[in-house]
């Protein structure tokens, strides 16, 4: 894999690429809200994307750029779920085979849905077991391609190509939110900001109880934890990776967190009013300026919904949540 950090010629390499494969995701708004915060706020809704989430551009840029000798050996992921769900789908229209590393409490919909799309799941104990160790012993024993969830640079430079629909679809912003979990999804928005909205600060927005991202941005270096625990469970990352950090420490404004009620307040307010299915990993930069974590009147603001793709029990139990 080529180490070398992505750029936005990258992003926009990518956005060619994917041009006859992914949606372009619908921008919304929601009057209402704008009234309350007294701003304009533009939702990307990328839980209308293929697979449900924004994963599907960075697993189907980083599956299409393999070598032919890449592609007939097949692929290994490790992911919570979207990422599964994109590689397995990215490899079953470009003719790989796909093999994917799960936790075994992985939502129950994410998991058949990656089995669906003709992948291999392989489980493991998130508490107790290395996905990655994992997915490096079938690199070693199978001569498979490890695409990672986020520390990639193909993936980092599909992922920022929502970021670049956005801005072209609505034109400048104040401020963008956007989910962090390892930072692919962020860094590669960071790419098409300060390329095309260089004025526009960016924001992270992760689980407070998974805060290794605030803590890394905030010291300047990686911190990394225990696994955490929180509904958002496409950003239960330990740690940014080598690739992403760099990107998000030399354009982020700041990484904010918000919690799980702050989360469920979000979910709440996009089926209540705007009726759709949002995950709770995808209402993290919505969370953050529902609560207005830090100042958006008068401002244009961006805000990117990562993904919908949710269980429908524990949805249901989390909109009863008081």
């Amino acid at each position: 894999m080529n180490s070398t950090l992505p750029t936005y010629d990258d992003v926009a390499a990518a956005s060619q690429l994917l041009s006859q494969v992914v949606h372009r995701s619908p921008v919304l708004v929601s009057q209402t809200l704008n009234k309350r915060l007294g701003a304009e706020v533009f939702f990307k809704c990328e839980n209308f994307q293929r697979i449900g989430a924004f994963k599907f551009r960075g697993g189907y840029n980083a599956v299409a750029r393999l070598s032919d000798e890449q592609r007939r050996a097949g692929v290994v992921a490790f992911s919570s779920g979207n990422h599964a769900q994109a590689i397995a789908l990215a490899s079953q229209l470009l003719n790989v085979s796909a093999t994917i590393v799960m936790p075994h409490d992985a939502p129950a919909a994410k998991v058949a849905a990656t089995i669906g799309y003709g992948a291999r799941v392989v489980s493991y104990d998130r508490y107790t077991e290395n996905r990655e160790q994992i997915a490096l012993s079938l690199v070693n024993e199978q001569g498979l391609t490890l695409i990672p969830p986020y520390d990639h640079p193909d993936v980092i430079a599909g992922q920022g190509t929502a970021v670049q629909e956005l801005l072209e679809d609505v034109g400048g912003l104040d401020s963008l939110f956007v989910p962090l979990g390892g930072g692919g999804l962020l860094s590669g928005s960071l790419l098409s900001a300060h390329a095309l909205a260089p004025e526009c600060a960016v924001y992270g927005v992760e689980p407070e109880a998974g805060s290794d991202g605030q803590q890394s941005f905030r010291s300047g270096q990686i911190v990394t934890i225990a696994p955490p625990s929180s509904i958002a469970d496409g950003a239960l990352t330990a740690g940014l990776g080598t690739l992403t950090f760099p990107i998000i420490k030399e354009y982020a404004r700041d990484i904010l967190t918000v919690d799980d009620s702050q989360l469920i307040q979000a979910m709440r307010f996009f089926a209540e009013r705007m009726k759709m299915v949002v995950e709770p990993t995808g209402c993290l930069g919505a969370a953050a300026v529902l609560n207005e974590i830090v100042p958006v009147r008068g401002q244009r603001i961006g805000v990117v919904l990562s993904g919908g793709n949710v269980d429908l029990a524990a949805y249901a139990g989390f909109l009863q949540t008081v």
